[in-house]
């Protein structure tokens, strides 16, 4: 029987909102009503983009530079990208295996939608970006969340892995320093997942989005350097975070070179290409003064080590301090409240926005997402409302 016109597809009945926007239009509704409300819910830098890049954007706008370009990207950017990342992993990488796209999302999307087939298992952090269960169900794999255990300072929970891992397995979504908890993988647990990825014969995405923000320490070892992985291992990044570029949507990834070819080639005939001058910016960004992303990570590391403190003071909460990226994931187990209740509690009692762990998987349960990317006043202003509210409970 023929479905009406208006029935959707099935691949997209499971789609919902990110949770960030959510809350985000919550708090602008109080907002709009006259509430004072403080964002620590949103994952983008409060900076503005660095004043070398966003002049080469405009420069390029003013010289004309807003046609098409090849739909993987332009060759000098695809070059850039292919060293950049080879010095940060200790490897050599060609051009060819890089694809540019408009935001690191659809570097994500294509190579799942390249690989997957319906039935296949694809393994992912829970809590997590909240996108990579959509974007699996979406290509009609079956979802295989592996919990990230706080005593563990948020990595997989390796017993749970190794009896997930099988021949099923198509692909391992991995993702250090993480969202939403800013945990880092140790080395030991890289090696563990690369040696299940050979055995299993599946591939690596590794969401290395953060890598440039981690404090105190570097990042550790790649994936992707580990014997016998490069031909198995896509690294997914971008230059939203790491140097302020939120809206100027520009993402990469760098793969084996058939599988380059034909995320090209789904690029080719979805947005066809990405922004010429976005393209130059993003350029710059890599080539110019790298001292700017230091002293931002610097700003982000002294935040990190306010609200840890602050929030360890509330009573009933705890929070581990985060090793990477720029958020912080509290227990407030102790409350006895679902996060979702914790949450809302806190935008109305104490005009806080900040998210729900479970918007970022069942596993998030117990916890809150807070961001540091606003000012040492503010977090400090919001830290007091908190502690005020949660008194009350």
């Amino acid at each position: 029987m023929k479905k009406p016109h208006n029935h959707l597809a099935d691949r997209v009945a499971h789609l919902e909102p990110e949770g960030a926007y959510e809350v985000l239009a919550k708090a602008q509704g109080l907002e709009a009503r006259g509430r004072e409300i403080i964002h620590l819910e949103i994952g983008q830098p409060d900076f503005n983009t660095f004043p070398d890049v966003a002049m080469e954007g405009m420069r390029a706008i003013a010289a004309g530079e807003t046609r098409y370009t090849p739909s993987a990207g332009i060759p000098a950017l695809k070059k850039a990208i292919a060293d950049y990342t080879g010095t940060r992993v200790g490897m050599d990488f060609k051009p060819d295996q890089v694809v540019v796209g408009p935001g690191a999302k659809p570097l994500l999307f294509f190579p799942m939608m390249a690989l997957l087939e319906e039935g296949d298992e694809v393994i992912y952090p829970d809590p997590g970006f909240p996108s990579y269960r959509a974007i699996i169900e979406t290509m009609g794999a079956v979802p295989v969340p592996i919990p990230l255990k706080e005593e563990t300072d948020f990595s997989f929970d390796m017993g749970i892995f190794k009896e997930k891992v099988n021949p099923k397995t198509r692909l391992i979504i991995i993702n250090s320093p993480s969202n939403p908890t800013g945990g880092i993988i140790p080395e030991a647990d890289l090696e563990v997942i690369a040696s299940a990825a050979k055995e299993n014969d599946c591939w690596i995405l590794s969401d290395d989005i953060y890598t440039r923000l981690v404090f105190g320490e570097d990042a550790g070892k790649s994936i992707i350097s580990f014997p016998g992985m490069q031909e198995r291992t896509i690294l997914m990044d971008g230059f939203s975070k790491t140097y302020a570029m939120t809206g100027w949507r520009l993402g990469y990834a760098i793969m084996p070179g058939e599988l380059a070819h034909k995320v090209g080639l789904l690029i080719t005939h979805s947005v066809g290409c990405t922004a010429s001058f976005t393209q130059l910016a993003g350029l710059q960004a890599l080539l110019g003064d790298q001292e700017q992303v230091e002293k931002v990570r610097q700003v982000f590391e002294k935040r990190r080590d306010l609200i840890v403190e602050g929030l360890n003071s509330i009573p009933g909460m705890t929070c581990r301090m985060p090793r990477g990226a720029f958020y912080v994931f509290p227990n407030i187990k102790s409350f006895g409240r679902s996060s979702m209740e914790m949450a809302n509690y806190i935008l109305e009692e104490a005009g806080v926005a900040l998210l729900p762990g479970t918007s970022f998987g069942p596993m998030g349960e117990g916890y809150l997402r807070l961001t540091f990317t606003n000012s040492m006043e503010a977090i400090e202003k919001a830290l007091a409302l908190i502690k005020k509210a949660l008194v009350k409970l």
